[in-house]
């Protein structure tokens, strides 16, 4: 996504809309951040909390979206919620995505909805034996260094 995608002219057609600041309270968040992060929202789809954790949590989602905690935190959700409504509100949602996908379609590139899986090693005993004793087709074991 971060290769492909037209940022500048996304950066565009929100542009008009967004917080520009009046100098008093915080400074807006940069405008292509919201945007990586209103993408990552849809291609994850994660709640305000949800990508705001997943910030937190993944250093890929941080890299993608540009955060740098050394300087500059993790939008909260209510930000998160506040870009998303000014979005919703001014309805250039279906503009942004319409332009990447004629912009991914130019490049032969189609793209479906993506999904984030838990891949944690538990503890389990090494039997592979159910209550039959026979092998359950659904378990797997894996070696995690030599354990």
């Amino acid at each position: 996504m971060d290769l492909i995608i037209p940022w500048k002219r996304l950066r565009q057609i929100v542009k008009p809309f967004y917080f520009k600041g009046d100098g008093v309270g915080r400074r807006p968040i940069e405008l292509e951040r919201m945007l990586r992060i209103y993408f990552l929202q849809h291609r994850f789809n994660l709640s305000d909390p949800g990508v705001e954790e997943a910030l937190y949590d993944m250093l890929s989602m941080r890299a993608f979206a540009r955060i740098d905690l050394g300087e500059a935190g993790v939008p909260d959700e209510t930000t998160v919620c506040n870009f998303r409504h000014l979005i919703e509100k001014h309805e250039p949602g279906k503009t942004l995505f319409a332009e990447v996908n004629r912009h991914l379609a130019d490049c032969g590139i189609v793209v479906s909805g993506g999904t984030i899986v838990d891949a944690t090693i538990i503890n389990a005993p090494s039997s592979t034996k159910n209550e039959e004793k026979a092998r359950d087709p659904e378990m797997h074991q894996t070696k995690k260094g030599n354990q």
